[in-house]
């Protein structure tokens, strides 16, 4: 069943109006494994007399929502639907009026302790074993449990945030960190992002200088190692604004994440998130930061419409970066990459898609298929 005429994936009415920017004020509880706080929403509509809106939510604990006007707020009635398991719930907000042009809806709630966004850490789980740790993973449709929004990436939006989390640790976010003060971090995101860009940290995180405009992250105990694993960032950087063009993002941070981060890299605007398992300790896997680097262009700035054509996302970033190495490192390097990725690619089909042929076209059916489940 195809939820919504732009993304099969969405319940989102996102032909019809669509979210421009949001501001968030988080407050993270680490006791409850909770996110609380607000999401004030900018709409603007696509089509004359919008009535209702439709987002997307997973197991989201709604307490309140509002129409804000210039006699102040209004409150507006919604209704959940019932939840679909890898997919979540319709949330359908009812306007007061036929609605056309710009409007703000104001939506205080809470996230459920098992947000599929969010992975929750003990001190045990961490490097440092002093401090609990947070992280988000929202690709591919899981911003729907920590927002409530259009969960698609054929809707882009600029935000800001202010995060409260507990004093002695580190919050970021996918943004440019405006400035922080004890307990509370402010950041603002100016360029477009689709909802799978939104990302969080909380954790005991040290900084390291890596370049002109990029940062490691890591815990203390990892820090130097990281430092000196990713100290051609500034280098693959480079190259990439030679071949795509000025890079728009301000920043470009890496943080090396704990164990249990389920993927190499994930190209977060401003704060690509690593997987620790690249400290090799002679650079030979830091190629994945190319990579990462690329989707800053393709992916992030220019994105697929929705998740049938992610190849659109990978392929072309897969090229850029290749292009990167091969600037860098030569073209044999480049080359040897590419065939190790055509192995890849080519076991991958014979194992782990061997059942569902369906998945290896290039345009897939996510029709009756959840987008984590579509690809490797």
């Amino acid at each position: 069943m195809r939820l919504s005429p732009i993304d099969p994936s969405s319940y989102s009415n996102a032909h019809e109006l669509i979210i421009r920017h949001v501001d968030l004020d988080w407050t993270v509880n680490f006791e409850k494994s909770t996110i609380s706080g607000s999401a004030t929403l900018y709409f603007k509509t696509l089509k004359d007399d919008v009535e209702e809106i439709f987002l997307d939510a997973s197991e989201l604990s709604i307490a309140s929502m509002a129409i804000k006007g210039s006699a102040g707020e209004i409150p507006l009635n919604w209704d959940v639907g019932g939840h679909v398991d890898n997919i979540g719930s319709k949330l359908t907000v009812y306007l007061p009026t036929k609605t056309s042009g710009e409007f703000v809806v104001v939506v205080e709630y809470e996230t459920d302790p098992k947000a599929s966004a969010l992975q929750w850490l003990t001190a045990a789980q961490t490097c440092g074993k002093q401090h609990p740790y947070l992280f988000s993973q929202c690709q591919a449709i899981h911003a729907r449990s920590i927002v409530p929004c259009q969960d698609t990436p054929a809707v882009k939006f600029t935000y800001n945030a202010t995060l409260r989390h507990p004093v002695g640790v580190t919050g970021l976010m996918s943004a440019v960190r405006k400035r922080s003060e004890a307990g509370v971090s402010y950041f603002e995101q100016k360029t477009p992002i689709p909802s799978y860009l939104l990302a969080i940290v909380v954790g005991a995180l040290v900084e390291r200088k890596i370049g002109p405009i990029s940062s490691v992250w890591a815990e203390q105990e990892q820090i130097d190692e990281s430092a000196e694993e990713f100290s051609q960032t500034a280098d693959f950087l480079a190259k990439a604004e030679e071949i795509c063009g000025p890079y728009v993002w301000g920043r470009y941070d890496l943080l090396v994440m704990p164990p249990s981060f389920p993927f190499g890299g994930m190209e977060n605007p401003c704060l690509t998130f690593v997987t620790p398992t690249l400290l090799a300790g002679d650079k030979s896997l830091a190629t994945v930061v190319a990579h990462e680097i690329a989707h800053s262009w393709t992916g992030n700035l220019v994105t697929n419409r929705n998740f049938e054509h992610f190849w659109l996302n990978e392929g072309f970033t897969v090229f850029v970066e290749g292009k990167i190495v091969g600037r860098l490192s030569g073209n044999a390097s480049r080359d040897f990459h590419a065939l190790h990725g055509l192995s890849e690619l080519t076991d991958c089909i014979k194992t782990q898609l061997a059942s569902t042929p369906e998945l290896t076209k290039l345009v897939v059916d996510l029709s009756e298929c959840s987008p984590d489940d579509a690809f490797s």
